[in-house]
């Protein structure tokens, strides 16, 4: 990819972060390249061809974090692990991340199939994880782990909305991996 197309993806993901796909015309895009509306047809067929480099992005940045956690560590750690991972790659991608959690749902056809493909697998990645700590006694047998996923995924996908990039994450992500495994119970004093 040339350089210009790499800025061209950069400047498309943070205007789709901050505006929304639909919300970004050719003409934006042009202009915050500094280039004239037909000059983005060397670098593009569609908008769209934008919205699918970037979600991709998202989509391998996420699954390579993953990969990055520790197989050999206890479940738990691992769910940790991945919590630390989740937010680490929505702190430092903060537009890539917003448009892999949001914005994806105008691809259409095949490249709408493949990103939710992914997305699936990342998604029972996180399931697996929950379920591997259930087979080895490390979590509550009556666990759903399909809940369990929903939660860790829901609370980490939502950090787009209010994580500030570059935020450090790992504190906030061990006292959220606190809550979901710990639970919200816990000892009270009176």
């Amino acid at each position: 990819m040339s350089a210009r197309r790499e800025e061209l993806t950069r400047i498309a993901a943070r205007l789709f972060a901050e505006r929304g796909y639909q919300g970004t015309s050719l003409a934006d895009l042009a202009e915050a390249l500094g280039v004239q509306k037909p000059s983005l047809y060397h670098h593009i067929a569609s908008k769209e061809d934008l919205l699918w480099e970037v979600a991709r992005e998202g989509a391998e940045t996420f699954h390579a974090a993953l990969d990055a956690v520790p197989q050999t560590a206890a479940t738990t750690e691992r769910i940790r692990l991945a919590l630390r991972a989740h937010l680490a790659v929505v702190s430092a991608q903060l537009d890539v991340a917003t448009v892999f959690v949001r914005e994806w749902r105008y691809l259409g056809g095949e490249r709408r199939d493949l990103f939710l493909a992914e997305r699936r697998r990342y998604e029972e990645r996180i399931r697996d994880l929950f379920r591997d700590g259930v087979e080895r006694s490390e979590l509550r047998t009556d666990l759903d782990v399909s809940t369990a996923a929903l939660l860790f995924l829901s609370a980490a996908n939502w950090a787009y909305a209010w994580l500030r990039p570059g935020a450090g994450t790992d504190e906030l992500a061990d006292r959220l991996y606190g809550v979901l495994l710990d639970g919200m119970r816990g000892y009270a004093t009176p």
